[in-house]
């Protein structure tokens, strides 16, 4: 889709790789968005008690990787798409950003098993925004992000066609 104001067109905010787990799972996970993304993993810390799935307060249940630099996103999420046959179903899809998962990440081009990580997977999350989404965010005189300036789902999935070739599906 073209516009004619610049501040209306669409980019890629930012994308982030989550993959959850406790204990050896938890290492595994570490290891396994490493390998993808050869970048620092930040890890997260449960706030509730579980005890069916052995989880407590404080303690490391999952790790995630934040991408921002537009052409590493690009590049990566082809090789994702690949994974799923280049198909989305258009449930995944809502304003702003679109989400899928991966269910063994053997099946990514390019990545092979590994025998200290075994068999895992990860979720996918793509944010999307407009220029100016700034005014919103900052501190000091933080001002209005209006809901026309939104991405809407038609917008992206457009996107999605358009950049990465992916064929939407109504499922």
């Amino acid at each position: 889709m073209e516009y004619k104001n610049k501040m209306q067109q669409i980019e890629i905010e930012k994308m982030v790789l989550n993959c959850g787990g406790i204990d050896d799972k938890y290492e595994k996970s570490v290891k396994l968005l490493t390998m993808i993304t050869k970048r620092k993993v930040n890890f997260r810390t449960s706030n509730k008690r579980i005890p069916t799935f052995n989880i407590s307060p404080g303690k490391k249940s999952g790790c995630r990787v934040t991408i921002r630099d537009k052409d590493e996103i690009i590049t990566l999420l082809k090789r994702f798409f690949a994974a799923v046959d280049n198909k989305i179903s258009r449930k995944k899809i809502v304003n702003n950003h679109f989400s899928f998962g991966i269910r063994e990440y053997i099946e990514i081009p390019g990545l092979e098993y590994n025998r200290d990580i075994g068999i895992l997977g990860f979720e996918v999350d793509v944010s999307f925004s407009r220029k100016g989404k700034r005014v919103k965010l900052k501190k000091i005189k933080q001002g209005k992000y209006p809901k026309r300036q939104e991405v809407t789902k038609e917008e992206i999935i457009e996107f999605l066609k358009k950049n990465l070739k992916l064929e939407v599906t109504k499922k």
